[in-house]
């Protein structure tokens, strides 16, 4: 069916199609309750669903996770066969010259969806279309009103909690029609969980392998989590799990390349922990000499030395 409006496709030239994207793995473990939650408002008329929670937290996460089942065709019967497309909300704000007509881009997205079924529309930072309107403020939800009573596109919104309490907890229209879903942070064992689950992902993408079995790589994966619970990271610039244990870990693949290891081993995984910008010195060497303590065998056995770093050499790097 061509759903483009008046030639123009917000959804093709704006729009990601998360259910014809490749995932290496399962991108929402330990999510299922969340997309529990998600898939029973998705499946309530005119209801669609508001992911809440801080960044880094894995909302987008989850939302590719609900896209993987429906490949995978372990969703609902209802939502079998359903599109999942992401758009910024950055895409939507402003205006579009047709034909030497103003249009609100947001306006005709709508048109476009009125013609499209099984569609679900993944708006991120959807708190952003609130307000924003240069005209006054933007009455996002009688805007996707006619798409959501209809029954066939769904939409579900991503925001933190501090836009959600500034911005959404007032317009009591998009309240109505979208139902809080909380996105929590996950404990340390939930985190090491997601890493450990996504290092197949990591490895595809890098090209080169996590050394050691699984029993190794869970300890190493355990020692960055650790190093990155909520008291040791900067504040300011520490992400919430999973996502400050994945700048480590991928830090440490990436040293690994550039040092042109055959794979990654636990000195990699060290200095990664080592020159992590969001994690506060001292908690660098507490973490440093605790690492070096815990995997003193396996760096005897492979002879490997890891160095002792002083508070000055953290500093260095902080500066």
């Amino acid at each position: 069916m061509n759903t483009d409006y008046n030639g123009i496709s917000i959804l093709k030239n704006y729009g990601e199609d998360l259910t014809q994207k490749y995932y290496i793995t399962d991108p929402s473990i330990a999510r299922e309750d969340e997309l529990k939650k998600l898939m029973i408002v998705l499946l309530t008329p005119e209801k669609s669903g508001l992911l809440v929670g801080k960044a880094g937290i894995g909302k987008t996460a989850i939302v590719e996770g609900l896209a993987y089942r429906i490949q995978k065709q372990t969703v609902p019967n209802a939502l079998m066969g359903y599109r999942v497309v992401k758009i910024n909300s950055s895409a939507l704000v402003g205006k579009m010259t047709y034909n030497g007509k103003e249009e609100l881009v947001i306006s005709i997205l709508v048109e476009e969806l009125k013609k499209c079924d099984k569609l679900i529309l993944f708006i991120d930072e959807v708190h952003t279309l609130i307000g924003s309107n240069a005209d006054g403020p933007m009455d996002l939800a009688n805007i996707l009103k006619p798409v959501i009573d209809r029954g066939l596109v769904k939409v579900i919104g991503a925001t933190t909690d501090i836009e959600y309490n500034t911005y959404i907890v007032r317009d009591r229209a998009f309240l109505r029609r979208f139902d809080r879903i909380d996105v929590l942070e996950p404990t340390e064992k939930v985190a090491a969980d997601i890493v450990m689950g996504s290092l197949p992902k990591i490895e595809k993408q890098t090209g080169i392998k996590f050394r050691y079995n699984d029993y190794i790589q869970r300890m190493l994966v355990e020692s960055i989590v650790s190093a990155t619970n909520p008291y040791k990271r900067v504040y300011g610039l520490g992400a919430m799990y999973p996502d400050i244990c994945f700048s480590v870990i991928t830090a440490a693949f990436s040293n690994a390349l550039y040092q042109n290891h055959t794979s990654v081993g636990v000195e990699d995984v060290y200095f990664a922990i080592k020159n992590s910008k969001r994690i506060y010195p001292d908690s660098i060497i507490k973490e440093l000499n605790l690492f070096r303590e815990k995997f003193s065998q396996l760096c005897m056995k492979e002879g490997i030395t890891l160095p002792v770093v002083t508070i000055d050499e953290i500093q260095t790097i902080e500066e």
